[in-house]
């Protein structure tokens, strides 16, 4: 089991954004199960009315999404690690297909990610899998394509120009 430590040496979310709790089983360059606990005491909650039936506690679909991509980071990155988003490689969302949706996810309901690695090109991964409650699919996910790329590309400087400019 990996801990919530471990993710966030790995992932550079913090809260409230960082949405996978744990991950249960990782085979680098394969795939892992991880699991996102959800709660009302979220901040997407914060604005729920008193008398809400279930339907408004829904856990938000692109929420869903991002910690499964959160998960599916954590399998990209396992092997080199690097919460520091202004320095090194930086992990980039590229695309996302064929997503289908079951049930509404609730406050109470811990959901398994399922990450498979379909294949890894030297900076590009694409991944499968799905998002499970209690054994009962809540999103297939047909394919997320992440990049790695330099922080150093984002920022529009290469390190040595910086270091130039700094000292004139």
């Amino acid at each position: 089991m990996i801990g919530i430590d471990e993710i966030k040496r790995i992932l550079p979310h913090r809260y409230p954004m960082l949405l996978v709790d744990r991950v249960d089983e990782l085979t680098a360059g394969e795939g892992l199960v991880a699991r996102k606990a959800v709660t009302a005491n979220e901040p997407w909650y914060e604005g729920v009315s008193a008398d809400a039936d279930a339907e408004q506690y829904a856990y938000p679909s692109v929420l869903l999404i991002e910690s499964w991509c959160q998960a599916a980071g954590v399998l990209a990155a396992w092997d080199k690690p690097n919460p520091d988003v202004l320095a090194g490689q930086v992990m980039l969302f590229g695309s996302i297909a064929d997503v289908e949706f079951g049930r509404p996810v609730l406050p109470g309901d811990v959901v398994e990610h399922r990450v498979r690695l379909v294949r890894a090109l030297s900076d590009t991964v694409i991944f499968e899998g799905e998002a499970l409650v209690d054994g009962e699919p809540v999103m297939r996910v047909g394919r997320v394509v992440m990049a790695l790329r330099p922080a150093e590309e984002l920022t529009g400087a290469a390190p040595e120009a910086r270091a130039v400019n700094a000292t004139t």
